[in-house]
């Protein structure tokens, strides 16, 4: 059983990073956090992008399980779920088809 939901969050991650518009900037995103938690501005000024835009990709990933809140509020940041977490070797693999 863990096989199958392991092949199901991995082809979602495929779908939102390669599949789909604006997968360059979630798999930059992505990838950010996988080295710490930030919040959307932080995020927003280290990868120049808009605030709006960074939130709006935050809560696609939110919605679909990548990622999990740290704190309230609106500082609150982000983390990588325990989900994405055993996926994020595949990251800069999709990052890479991504941008072919």
């Amino acid at each position: 059983m863990a096989d199958k939901s392991a092949t199901v969050a991995k082809k979602l991650l495929y779908w939102l990073v390669v599949g789909s518009r604006g997968g360059a900037n979630r798999a930059r995103i992505l990838m950010l956090l996988k080295e710490r938690p930030m919040n959307t501005q932080q995020i927003s000024d280290a990868l120049a992008l808009d605030y709006k835009t960074v939130q709006h990709h935050l809560d696609l990933l939110k919605k679909n399980t990548l990622l999990d809140n740290v704190g309230e509020g609106y500082g609150k940041g982000y983390t990588l779920s325990p989900d994405m977490e055993a996926m994020a070797d595949e990251l800069p693999k999709l990052f890479k088809i991504r941008k072919k």
